[in-house]
């Protein structure tokens, strides 16, 4: 019987919704908590892992590949030294997380637009004010940096809901519909095109601090900002000064570089900011424990899955 051990830290129910998502789709698949594991290493193909106690993995001498339990991977490459590196480590993906994104962007797309943040404070004050919005997605052009697999599909679900695409890679990508700019070559006309500033970079020493004020400036007048990357992305002052001085009208963050965010952060209460608690593509159990099972078989197959973590592109 094949075996994947599971931690999730300070999540000690995830275990069992996961062990009984797995019982009821391949039973053939032992499921063993990360106590039991570390009891008897040699006998764990694979594991499931969130914030994984640091030198943990390299304990488990029979391991065949990793999963993250989110796209990325910092919370083991940055953290644990001794992580094996010599096996495949595979980022959550799937049809689910790819529409939730999808769904997220569209809604602080539409958010931003229709001036959404201005209409909660209103509530919040019992004020009734009739300020008439008339953009609409169509009069918007919203650009991607990053066109990975989750990049790719909200872009083309933006695109199918009336917005023009754009989008930004290290790499030249070709999308239907969409028209895409590449490299430090492509990054200005790319930027100065662009209304809404999505990001969805991964996270690597070459794009950390990437969304600066050189970037920010470099917007249509009264661009917004929306991040789904990594809180690392963003120099933080540089936009705050940014929607303080007007140069952003908007921004809707999900990812911070502290979390859960600190509750002195300017953030919280910023009148041009939504706040949300990095959930924009959190899919559902069962949902996860399906991609978990193709995985395994293409594994087991000899096959390679799509989602491996390229160490040497550091994503």
């Amino acid at each position: 019987m094949v075996s994947i051990a599971v931690y999730v830290e300070d999540d000690a129910d995830y275990f069992r919704l996961v062990k009984e998502a797995f019982a009821e789709r391949a039973p053939d698949i032992d499921v063993v908590d990360w106590a039991a594991a570390l009891r008897a290493p040699d006998r764990i193909d694979y594991a499931l892992v969130w914030i994984p106690p640091i030198g943990d993995l390299a304990r488990l001498s029979a391991l065949r590949a990793v999963f993250s339990l989110s796209a990325g991977v910092d919370h083991i490459v940055a953290r644990d030294p001794d992580w094996p590196a010599h096996l495949p480590l595979i980022r959550m993906a799937g049809e689910e997380t790819g529409r939730l994104m999808a769904d997220y962007l569209l809604w602080a797309c539409i958010s931003v637009i229709r001036g959404a943040r201005g209409w909660a404070l209103q509530q919040n004050e019992r004020v009734w004010k009739r300020t008439v919005v008339t953009r609409s997605t169509s009069d918007c052009v919203v650009g991607i940096m990053g066109l990975g697999q989750l990049g790719r599909y909200a872009a083309g679900h933006l695109s199918r809901c009336g917005f023009v695409v754009q989008g930004w890679s290290r790499s030249p990508k070709v999308i239907e519909g969409v028209r895409t700019f590449d490299g430090a070559a492509g990054l200005e006309p790319f930027l100065a095109g662009t209304d809404i500033l999505i990001c969805l970079l991964p996270n690597t020493p070459e794009t950390r601090n990437i969304i600066n004020a050189r970037v920010l400036r470099a917007l249509r007048p009264g661009g917004a900002f929306i991040n789904v990357g990594r809180g690392e992305h963003v120099v933080e002052s540089d936009l705050l000064s940014a929607l303080d001085d007007g140069v952003l009208s908007a921004a809707v963050l999900d990812v911070f570089q502290h979390e859960p965010l600190p509750v002195t952060s300017p953030l919280w209460v910023h009148p041009s900011v939504i706040v949300t608690p990095h959930i924009a593509s959190q899919a559902s159990v069962c949902a996860r424990v399906d991609y978990l099972i193709g995985c395994i078989r293409r594994l087991q197959r000899g096959e390679r899955p799509e989602q491996v973590f390229d160490i040497s592109r550091g994503y």
